[in-house]
């Protein structure tokens, strides 16, 4: 029997590190464990186990991702994106769970546009995949008692990954990303319900093998023939690059897709605009904003009625620019002072 020593240990390190970078860890894989693993304690009516070191790697998993986070950002590191780690009333949450099925839906391509050939067959072919997760799922909580561990952790990642979307204040249409537990977790579960244990015939594993590879590459073989989606920020960059303005600021949207489409050429550092401006609070680095390491010169704002950071907005706080420019639905200030010097932290950062 292989050893199992250091299961727990790797096991509460994945937690810590998942966590580090995608808060949904901590309220969907942490709870899964430690209620499944908990219950097979009890059934097993057995203390000194490997389900008991699982359920203590898996507490001990949250204090050491808070203190790592905490050093990472004493250190400059990036400063991760907040949950938004509460309720809504129980009155919305009917009004939620027709939008948390609607993410479902739209997570596995169940959801289609009517009138288009290709989004319909498509459609019909994630459907029939959600009705496979489903099948899967309902199998495993009926045979429960003698379903495995990792079937069991699957199930219950689900009902916390749907359960906590759909009661907290996170539910909005096409937000899928919220849920997507619920395909790896649901794949593996139709998987174990609808493919033979053994397939012991060589052809019949070859044939299955490859009528499911078919089956996967043709949706990708069919977006493949489908023309590449020209970036809007194209022009934008473009100018940037050719008036030599290198650091600026702008909305988290902007500031990432610049930054990356220009290959670092053009650096911009993302803000928020509320009753101050102020370092955004998602994926940023505080050092970005130190004003005698860098010098940030333009603002990148939307055109009017285009977007949520309207010049007027950035004017406010930083006033008149010394030039305005149109490019596409943007428009650039320039200025000739540096910017980063009336850019507050973000609010209850120490």
């Amino acid at each position: 029997m292989p050893d199992r020593r250091f299961t727990a240990p790797l096991v509460g390190l994945i937690l810590c590190a998942g966590q580090l970078s995608d808060p949904t860890v901590r309220y969907v894989a942490v709870p899964a464990v430690v209620l499944v693993c908990g219950y097979r304690v009890l059934a097993g009516r057995k203390l000194r186990s490997g389900d008991t070191a699982l359920v203590v790697a898996a507490i001990v998993s949250v204090p050491v991702e808070s203190a790592l986070q905490a050093a990472m950002k004493h250190f400059g590191g990036f400063v991760m994106v907040p949950p938004k780690a509460r309720l809504a009333s129980p009155r919305l949450w009917p009004q939620h769970a027709s939008v948390t099925w609607l993410d479902v839906r739209i997570l596995f391509g169940a959801a289609s546009e009517p009138g288009h050939k290709v989004a319909v067959a498509a459609a019909a072919f994630g459907l029939i995949c959600l009705l496979a997760v489903m099948f899967g799922l309902a199998r495993a909580i009926w045979t429960w008692r003698g379903a495995s561990r990792a079937e069991q952790l699957l199930v219950v990642a689900i009902v916390f990954n749907v359960g906590t979307y759909l009661v907290s204040v996170m539910p909005e249409p096409n937000v899928s990303r919220e849920v997507a537990a619920v395909l790896p977790c649901g794949a593996v579960l139709a998987a174990r319900a609808l493919v033979p244990a053994r397939i012991t015939a060589r052809p019949r594993a070859f044939a299955a093998v490859l009528a499911a590879g078919l089956i996967a590459l043709l949706p990708l073989a069919t977006a493949a023939t489908r023309p590449p989606i020209r970036p809007a920020t194209v022009p934008l960059v473009a100018f940037l690059e050719s008036h030599g303005l290198k650091y600026g600021i702008a909305g988290y949207w902007d500031a990432s897709i610049v930054t990356m489409q220009s290959d670092n050429r053009v650096q911009i550092r993302a803000v928020n605009l509320w009753n101050k401006l102020f370092v955004a609070d998602w994926e940023t680095n505080a050092l970005w904003f130190n004003p005698s390491r860098y010098d940030a010169t333009f603002a990148v704002a939307d055109a009017p009625g285009q977007g949520r950071y309207p010049a007027a907005n950035f004017e406010h706080f930083l006033g008149k620019p010394t030039a305005t420019y149109r490019v596409a639905g943007w428009l650039v200030l320039v200025y000739r002072t540096n910017l980063l010097r009336e850019v507050s932290p973000t609010p209850g950062s120490s």
